[in-house]
Parts: structure tokens; C-alpha cells; sequence
């Protein structure tokens, strides 16, 4: 009974979920010239406007280049599994050990710069890792009997079934600065030299319907 309890809740939270785009769409960080923070899904259209950062937010699950069975790719397009690390975390080390022995294809995102965790910060509202997001459900720490729960009500098989071939896509930074975009330095052509004062206007032509401005 808690498990069909589970999954009704997983499946309602994941078409929120779809609602917010928080799987679909990359997540900028702009740095404004005045130092304010502000977080976009469109990119900064100059550099006036500030520093950009693509946060990672929305890449697909399976990036390793090979395919999944049918059932499992399907199950992992639906609910796709993200991990927010840090460096020196055992929890966060268990709970990828779990994943992994598991066979569920999933992305990882280390914390590792202050500005991966200030975006972090605002993502989950608090500190603490591990953090792991299945489709719409966002679940904080680990454990193992709540991720088991969550990951079996996705849908995921209890044992691997991955390819023997398969490679977990290497951990990608949760905030990748880039440049913004140059500005335009291009030289404008000179304006034209302006008619000298007082000079008579030019003939007009022939208007035989006589309109005058």
C-alpha cells in the first residue's frame, strides 16, 4: 500500500516538476556589474548585462553514448536521477555506491566552488549533501531504505541491467562559468556632414494635385 502511495506522489510531483522546467531547460547565473546575482534560463544578451554561468540543470541522463534497454531508458527518461556531491562526504560516496551497484544511470554534480554553493543554496534551501533529485522528488541525505523506496516506486530494477559497456558520464561542475558575450566594439561609419545654414530648400517636383507640407 505505501509503495502505490509512493508512486501516485512521484508521478504527481514529477508533472509539477515538468510544469517548473526544473529537468528541461539549462539555469544561468548572471553577476550583474553591480555584483547582484540573479538566475535566468536565457543567458545574458551582452556583456553589459553581466558574467554568465550554465548551471548543468536539465543535461539528459544518459550521456555515455550507449543505449539502454528499452525498459530502463525508458524509466530513466521519465524520472531522471541527478546527485549533488562534495569532495570529503562518505554519505555522498555511499549513496553514489548505491546508485552504481544499482545500475541506475544518473548525473553528478560535486560542489566544489563557493559559487556552486550559493547556487545549491537557492536549488534546495539548505547545505546539507548528499541531495538527490528523481524526476520531481527531491530528497535530502541518504539513506538507504527512503532512496530504495523512491527509486523502486520510479520504477527503476532492483538489479543492474546496464550494458556491460556502460560508463557513468564523468561528474560535471554544478556552475560552469563562461564569458559573457563581447561588446559590440565595432566602429560606427561617420555621420554625414551637415547642409550649411540658410540655404535655399531643393526644387520640388511637379505636383499637379498641389499637396504641400
Amino acid at each position: 500500500m505505501k509503495r502505490h502511495t509512493l508512486a501516485f506522489l512521484l508521478a504527481g510531483a514529477t508533472v509539477l516538476g515538468m510544469g517548473t522546467g526544473l529537468q528541461a531547460q539549462t539555469v544561468y547565473r548572471i553577476v550583474g556589474a553591480d555584483g547582484k546575482v540573479t538566475f535566468s534560463d536565457k543567458p545574458p544578451a551582452s556583456a553589459e548585462q553581466g558574467k554568465v554561468a550554465s548551471t548543468g540543470v536539465g543535461a539528459k541522463t544518459d550521456s555515455s553514448g550507449t543505449a539502454l534497454p528499452f525498459e530502463l531508458r525508458q524509466v530513466a527518461t521519465k524520472y531522471p536521477v541527478v546527485l549533488y556531491t562534495s569532495a570529503k562526504c562518505p554519505p555522498c560516496d555511499t549513496g553514489r555506491t548505491l546508485l552504481m551497484s544499482r545500475g541506475v544511470p544518473f548525473n553528478e554534480r560535486p560542489d566544489s566552488t563557493q559559487e556552486d554553493r550559493d547556487y545549491l543554496q537557492r536549488l534546495t534551501s539548505d547545505s546539507s549533501l548528499p541531495y538527490l533529485t528523481i524526476g520531481g522528488q527531491r530528497i535530502k541525505g541518504m539513506s538507504d531504505v527512503e532512496w530504495t523506496q523512491y527509486l523502486d516506486a520510479a520504477g527503476y530494477p532492483q538489479k543492474s541491467a546496464l550494458p556491460a559497456t556502460y560508463k557513468y558520464p564523468a561528474p560535471t561542475p554544478l556552475v560552469s562559468v563562461q564569458k559573457a558575450p563581447p561588446a559590440n566594439t565595432e566602429e560606427k561609419p561617420p555621420a554625414p556632414p551637415a547642409e550649411p545654414a540658410n540655404q535655399p530648400p531643393p526644387p520640388r517636383p511637379s505636383n499637379p494635385a498641389g499637396i504641400t507640407f
